[in-house]
């Protein structure tokens, strides 16, 4: 686990993948043809306590969807990009933008589609129900699964890596 905590503690970008990560993978549609999501509160606000640590927030998904869009900017993540399935392209413009090493990246996925970027970045995450093969390639794996708090897990190793999830938790004993 301190090989973990060594990767963590340089995190400067956490990149997260979205259906069957931030999501459960599942898919709604109604008659309408209109898509649905479920997105779970505690990653939402690990995602916005992580940032107040200085650590950045994207995500990229092979899918396109307006409610990834309404989610992203409810928590203020500007790096969105979406219908992407070459993630490694994605990828590349968002540390060129954010002028980060891949070593200063985490990233989080499920299936085989991210195993471009884990391949890459300093600290590779697969949630609890990811394919077999990717946890098999990650550094870490969550105990929780995608869209059920996997990602504030994720957070809360970087903030405690970086030693700010103590001061945060103070905080809110006040």
């Amino acid at each position: 686990m301190q090989a973990i905590i060594e990767k963590a503690k340089k995190i400067k970008l956490l990149i997260l993948d979205v259906d069957g990560v931030l999501t459960d993978g599942k898919l709604f549609f109604d008659n309408q043809g209109n898509e649905y999501k479920s997105f779970h509160v505690r990653d939402g606000f690990g995602l916005k306590l992580l940032r107040t640590t200085g650590v950045e927030v994207a995500v990229i998904s092979g899918r396109t969807s307006a409610s990834v869009n309404l989610r992203m900017k409810n928590l203020d993540i500007e790096h969105v990009y979406q219908g992407h399935e070459n993630k490694r392209a994605a990828f590349e413009d968002i540390i060129g933008k954010m002028q980060v090493t891949p070593e200063e990246v985490a990233f989080v996925g499920d299936d085989l589609i991210d195993l471009s970027i884990m391949s890459r970045v300093g600290l590779a995450v697969a949630v609890d129900d990811a394919n077999t093969a990717v946890k098999q390639r990650a550094d870490w794996c969550t105990r929780l699964p995608g869209g059920q708090g996997a990602v504030r897990e994720v957070c809360d190793l970087i903030m405690q890596a970086q030693g700010h999830f103590e001061g945060l938790v103070a905080a809110y004993l006040q």
